[in-house]
This record gives C-alpha cells, structure tokens and sequence, in this order.
C-alpha cells in the first residue's frame, strides 16, 4: 500500500530513512529538522558533538560539526592554519551551531520509528545544510505528509486522527484548533466504533443463521433484523447531521451585509470588524465594491462582506457594484439585511428582503439609538419574510454583542452540534456516512420486500465498507494518496 504514496512516481519504502525541516519557511529563533527511520541515529551520529549520550525522550545540548572534519585521522593542514602535520583535526574548528537533540526510541515517537530532531537556530542556510548531510549520509527527503503517513501505516493512529493532524496545523482558530485536537484524540472514531459493532453483530448473526441452518441455529425475525437496523441507523443518521455545524467549523462561512444606499452597513460591518476597515461617509453610495475581512466570531471563521447599496443606479459603476452585492447576497451562508430603524420600511427594503427570502437571514435594524424608544426596528417588514430581526446602533455599539449571538445561533442550527464530541468536519467522512445510511435503507427495504438474507448480507456490508473508511481500514492506496500529499513537508 505504502509504495503507491508518491506524488512523484519514486518508489517510495518503509525502511527508509526519512528527513525534512519540519519548521515553517523563513528566519526565526530555532529551526527543528527531523528525521525517523531505522538509521536516524547513525546518520546523525556523525555531525553532532553532544555533551552527553542521547536517551530515550530527553534533550540533549551539543554542537553540530561538519562530519568529515570528525572521522579524520591526520589532516594535511593548510598554509594558514598553522596546524602541523600528522595532528588531529581540531573538531572546535568544524563547529556550524549550537543544537539540542532530542531523540524518541521506537515505537515510542510519532511514527513508531526511530526518531531524532534537531533544534537550531532558525537559519534556513543552517537547517538545510543539516538536511543534505543527512541525505549524503543515506537518509532520503521526505514527501509531504510521510511522517504522518509512517504513523497511520504502523498503527499509531487512524485514518481520522491522521486528517486531524492537518487541521490542527491549518486551524486560523482557536476553536477550529481544539475541534481537531478532539478529532486527533479520535473522538470521531470513538464514535463510530459502537454503530460499527452493532453492524458486525447483526452480520454475525445472519451469518451464522446461512451457515449453519441445518444445525438449528435459529434465524432472526424480519421485526428483530428491522430494529438492529433502526439501531445502527438512527445514530448514524444523527453524526450525518452534525456534518452542517462541521462543515461551518472547519472551513468557515461567508456573511454579506446588504441593505439601501446610507443604512449604515459598511459601519456596521467596521464593528463587527473591530477596526476602520470600510470607508464611511454621509454621501450615500460610497461603497462601489465589495469589500471583505475574516474574523472568528466565537472562534468560527466568518468571512463578512460589505456590499454597495441596493437602489435604482445613478451611474455605470454603481450599476456594476449593485450587481455584485445581488450576487454576494445570493452566494452568501448568511444574510445581514440592514434597515434604517428611525425610518419606516421602504418598498426597496421589501425588495431587498423578498431578494433574501429563503436564504438564512438576520434583520437588522440599525441606527436604534435614533428610534423611538421601544419602537420595534423592523416595523413595516412583510409578515412573509422569514426572518430574526436585531436591533443596533452601529454608532454607539448598543446591540453589536446580541447580533453576534444571534450569528452564533444561525451557525449552530438546531442540532446542537456544537456541544458534541467526534462530529463530522470532513466532506469525505460525511460522503462515506451518507453511503452507509444509503446501503441501511436498501437492507430495510429489503427486509420488507422478504428478500433472502444472502442478498440482504451485501446491503449490509455495503454500510460496513464506509465505516471502514472512514478510519482508515479499507481505504484505496488512491484516497490515501490525495490526502496525504495535502500535508505540509516536515510532517
């Protein structure tokens, strides 16, 4: 399986040994260059001066040296050097940089390998130099993801904590960054576990029942092979439907502010933004494009755009701007329909909201501090437009904490996603469960169409098969050839 895992066509081995910088691109304090595999200590051996022997998950301070200056008997010295002939080559005179070494013994490391990492300072000249003596000492670069990859084909962890890993590294929050350290624990596989038991149970069992027939090895009743379908099916079903909350996590979403010309949304979207990143002025009409920023409300990456306002044009250009907000309205995860709450709804207000009817919508009322106290903001909307309404005031920030609560409720839905362990986050799992619930109603429908149980076994591990793969068991070396070469180089 492993000899498939290569984008560049090489051949591709388990008993090599690997090496890449598994820090990040560019200067800093320290710089870390790792390398497992079965010769990883007798490759680095030679170009590290350690104050004391390695040992197993502990630092060790040292030097690293040039290994031919290490290995050299008597050296012809150099016109300057002043060394005499026949003396040993001073080894403080190959020293390239101060190291902490940090050796893990298998299988206890992150690929069951051994493994060693070296820690200096963050000199890309110094780090890959580090990486070619180890190539030129026998060890091989590695490709992006292998160390991960080495980690899955040796049984440290499963297909799931695997993609974990990747999201942890890609997380722009620190909620996206605990959802997959949860993942990485193997919450979602901790999950699946249980339903694919009771799958297997039922196999078993009308397995048993085919084989051995003439034993009088009594044969489930359609009411009970129904139920411990029901059973398997109902909590897959209900992991299918965090997939909605999932998706939003992992990749975030997109919210567009629309609303008419000088409503305020361009205030408020540099509230919700924190910062002046709109312009606004009291000329209506300013905004003649769209304008976008990414923040995390409640630790989900939101992606708000602010939009031209919508009116009858004046001008080529703002016909072009009022064009995109439409399209923007219509690509949008969630709409912020802003209405000016110390006037009365207009009809281009209700044109606006019949725009937005049928997409998840929040009604703003904004500029509350100039409404009549009490007064609802959203007074005059159609009874048609199904929406919740807000009121805020972009000036002062009265509201702005509610409006972002109500963005959290429209985010988390109704399943309460949010406060589960192990949900979907992953549009490959979710196409897999999806076949699963597939194949379960095909087995139910067999069951009441009376359909011989031999024929009812390939429904059933039709729903088995990607269960399977969602961790891993029976996945093609091809899906783990496009996973695995998503990750980064170094991990």
């Amino acid at each position: 399986m492993f000899s498939q895992f290569n984008r560049y066509n090489r051949s591709v081995n388990l008993d090599d040994t690997i090496v890449a910088i598994a820090t990040p691109p560019g200067r800093g304090g320290i710089g870390v260059v790792r390398i497992a595999g079965p010769r990883a200590l007798a490759i680095t051996a030679p170009m590290l001066r350690l104050k004391y022997d390695l040992e197993p998950r502990l630092a060790t301070f040292g030097e690293l040296v040039e290994p031919f200056l290490e290995h050299v008997g008597t050296a012809a010295p150099s016109a300057s050097s002043g060394q005499a002939p026949g003396c040993p080559a001073e080894r403080s005179s190959a020293r390239i940089d101060e190291v902490v070494v940090t050796y893990f013994a298998k299988p206890h490391s992150y690929t069951t390998d051994d493994v060693v990492e070296i820690a200096a300072h963050g000199s890309p000249v110094v780090l890959r130099h580090i990486v070619e003596l180890c190539v030129a000492a026998g060890a091989r670069l590695a490709e992006p993801g292998e160390f991960t990859m080495r980690a899955f084909l040796n049984g440290r962890i499963d297909l799931t904590q695997a993609e974990a890993v990747r999201d942890l590294i890609d997380s722009q929050t620190l909620y996206q960054a605990k959802i997959a350290a949860q993942q990485l624990e193997g919450a979602l596989s901790r999950r699946l576990q249980p339903i694919k038991q009771k799958l297997v149970e039922l196999i078993a069992l009308l397995e048993a029942g085919i084989d051995f027939a003439e034993d009088d090895v009594s044969v489930l009743p359609n009411a009970a092979i129904l139920a411990r379908i029901a059973a398997v099916r109902q909590p897959l079903a209900q992991l299918a439907a965090t997939f909605a909350y999932g998706k939003i996590v992992h990749q975030g979403m997109t919210l567009a502010i629309v609303g008419r010309p000088n409503v305020g949304k361009s205030s408020l979207f540099n509230r919700l933004v924190e910062r002046e990143r709109a312009i606004v002025t009291a000329t209506p009409g300013t905004t003649r494009d769209l304008v976008s920023e990414t923040v995390a409300i409640g630790g989900i990456p939101i992606q708000l755009v602010d939009t031209a306002g919508i009116r009858h044009a004046l001008d080529e250009a703002e016909s072009i701007g009022i064009r995109k907000s439409i399209e923007a309205l219509a690509d949008a995860d969630l709409v912020l329909v802003v209405l000016d709450a110390s006037q009365p709804v207009t009809s281009e207000d209700e044109e606006l909201l019949r725009h937005a009817d049928g997409r998840p919508t929040i009604v703003v009322g904004n500029k509350c501090d100039l409404a009549v106290r009490g007064e609802d903001p959203v007074v005059g909307v159609p009874a048609t437009i199904n929406a919740t309404s807000v009121r805020a005031s972009a000036l002062t920030g009265e509201g702005i904490a509610e409006l972002r609560t109500e963005i959290l409720r429209h985010i988390g839905g109704e399943t309460g996603a949010q406060a589960e362990a192990g949900f979907l986050t992953n549009v490959r799992h979710q196409g897999l469960i999806q076949d699963s619930l597939a194949a379960l109603d095909a087995a139910t429908a067999a069951v009441l169409g009376k359909v011989p149980h031999e024929m009812l076994l390939l429904d059933l591990y039709n729903a088995l098969r990607p269960l399977d793969a969602v961790t891993g068991a029976t996945t093609t070396d091809d899906i783990l050839n496009l996973i695995f070469s998503t990750f980064c180089i170094g991990k």
